[in-house]
């Protein structure tokens, strides 16, 4: 393992739970700031793309403009989309501002739209292990919790005794940054990993404590909240965020963070010039970002440290002392991280099951939103090779089942994904078997064949999948189960939403810990789905502005 100690290095995600850290008043302009001179171009705006980790930072945009003239506006997404956005040029913005970047400069393409970078503040990978885990662990003792090393935290993960809550390794940076984490520290190398180093064994043991998915900190964090101690032991995610669910007072018990002995990755928070014709208003706003007041405020309501050493002093009443680590090496090769995205989807994961509840009434026929729906499916059985794309496909192993209503649910059918043939050593992208083919092929013919008529038993649908989704767990607990229900109306047939509450509660505990995702579109009723979803733990789409299609994209990271 390289020997230098994280100075101001970085990795990839974090934060965005603005309601648990520390809140200070936006600093005064600095005069001692020293800015370019040029004024902004016409006063135009700086069009910021940014992951959805750091909507905690938009006081920022009047912070910037009243010290340095230059009109801030984000624009949040999720990290894939956003990195694929920047790659293929359709990210209309000026500037790009993501926890980490070497996904996206470990490719030509986005190494031709970077001009410059600016890495603006730090937050190591740590894993926040409760109390009374820890204490079982022999962790909770600082001396022994520094000691504390890759491989046994994926040693206590395939015992059982650490489950924890991760976003998706596959959408997320936290979660990809945790994978290469494992993989730097157990492949014996100082440098130049590629695809062939992975140790699979140790990727294996690793996910087998992965208990809770999802594709935010914000989602897993309140996922969390509910099962700490009864279902997950630990969250796994940047120390800035840990840190706020521990300020946040609403944790059964606080976590104690344990950073790897190997070594961490740490997100460094590079801002990025897209549009050279900007590159004036660019350098002021990095000038403040980086300048004593920005950093110190960055640090106290963020509790990401500052990048300029000098400041850490002044922020030592809110930072941990300990979690400067040694930088765990990053490959620049692609196929190393292609391969481990596309192996953890199709062989290391637990495997999906889940039902698609569809709404096959006859509103559907409007406006388009029969053939909506036929596309959706289309696309997660389509061969879609994109990034985004690729995290949407069904994979192998996957259990699915649709289920089509109306009046009444009706035509259940399932289908099955064939497993694919791993490779004997190291992760690479692997091609389509002729089986998998056919069985992606049969889901898109099913799709053709949705016919729309009759009303709506929205909840009937939803609950019956629930009791099928459960029974199906008690036969194989090995699969991640959730349900998936799309309509564009209001309930109309059937139970109405508060008998679906009064008989979902008297459900087994099996069954309601299985998530429902429920998808709007059309004039389905916001307030009722809403509620759903609160009583059954899951999260609401709102597909009325965005096509179906997209949807699906976020719901698959969820899974």
């Amino acid at each position: 393992m390289r020997s230098r100690w994280l100075a101001w290095a970085g990795m990839f995600l974090v934060l965005g739970f603005v309601g648990c850290g520390r809140k200070e008043a936006p600093p005064e302009p600095s005069k001692s700031v020293a800015l370019p001179s040029a004024p902004a171009a016409d006063n135009a705006v700086l069009k910021v793309l940014a992951t959805s980790d750091l909507k905690d930072i938009e006081p920022l945009q009047d912070m910037v403009q009243q010290a340095t003239g230059v009109k801030l506006r984000f624009k949040f997404g999720g990290t894939m989309e956003s990195t694929e956005a920047v790659m293929n040029g359709k990210g209309d913005a000026d500037v790009a501002w993501f926890a980490n970047a070497k996904y996206l400069l470990a490719d030509a393409q986005g190494q031709s739209r970077v001009k410059l970078q600016e890495k603006i503040m730090l937050s190591p990978i740590a894993v926040g292990v409760s109390e009374s885990a820890a204490k079982k662990l022999g962790w909770d003792d600082a001396a022994k919790a520094s000691k504390v090393t890759w491989k046994e935290i994926a040693e206590a993960a395939k015992a059982g005794k650490l489950t924890y809550a991760l976003s998706n390794p596959a959408t997320s940076n936290q979660g990809f940054m945790a994978l290469m984490g494992v993989v730097a520290a157990t492949s014996q190398k100082t440098d130049g990993l590629t695809a062939a180093d992975v140790d699979r064994a140790a990727i294996a043991a690793f996910l087998k404590g992965y208990k809770l998915p999802g594709d935010n900190s914000t989602y897993l964090s309140e996922r969390f909240i509910e099962q700490q101690g009864t279902y997950v032991n630990a969250f796994i995610n940047y120390e800035s965020w840990l840190l706020s669910l521990n300020q946040s007072g609403k944790l059964r018990e606080k976590l104690v963070l344990v950073y790897p002995h190997e070594g961490v990755s740490t997100a460094d928070y590079p801002l990025m010039l897209l549009n050279d014709a900007r590159r004036d208003d660019y350098q002021k706003v990095v000038a403040y970002l980086k300048s004593e007041p920005a950093q110190v405020w960055l640090a106290k309501t963020t509790l990401r440290r500052p990048i300029v050493p000098e400041f850490a002093a002044k922020v030592a009443d809110v930072l941990p002392s300990q979690g400067m680590r040694v930088e765990l090496p990053f490959s620049p090769d692609r196929a190393l991280a292609d391969g481990l995205i596309d192996a953890y989807l199709n062989e290391f994961r637990r495997p999906i099951a889940s039902t698609f509840v569809l709404d096959t009434s006859g509103s559907m026929e409007r406006e388009g939103r029969r053939q909506q729906l036929v596309q959706a499916l289309h696309y997660i059985a389509g061969a879609d090779r994109s990034l985004t794309g690729r995290i949407a496909r069904l994979t192998n192993r996957e259990k699915l089942w649709l289920q089509p209503f109306s009046d009444t649910p009706y035509g259940l059918q399932a289908f099955e994904i064939p497993g694919g043939s791993a490779t004997a050593k190291g992760v690479q992208i692997q091609e389509d078997s002729d089986a998998k083919q056919q069985s992606l092929a049969d889901v898109r013919q099913f799709a053709e064949g949705l016919r729309m008529r009759g009303g709506t038993a929205l909840f009937d649908a939803v609950y019956q999948s629930l009791q099928h989704m459960a029974a199906e767990k008690a036969k194989n607990p090995a699969y991640q189960y959730s349900v998936v229900a799309f309509t564009d109306g209001e309930n109309n047939q059937g139970r109405s939403f508060a008998q679906f509450k009064q008989d979902y509660l008297a459900l087994p505990e099996d069954a309601r810990s299985i998530p429902v995702f429920m998808v709007l579109f059309g004039e389905g009723n916001e307030r009722e789905l809403s509620d759903l979803i609160k009583v059954t733990g899951g999260r609401l789409f709102d597909a009325r502005k965005t096509p179906l299609y997209s949807v699906f994209k976020d719901i698959r990271a969820y899974q």
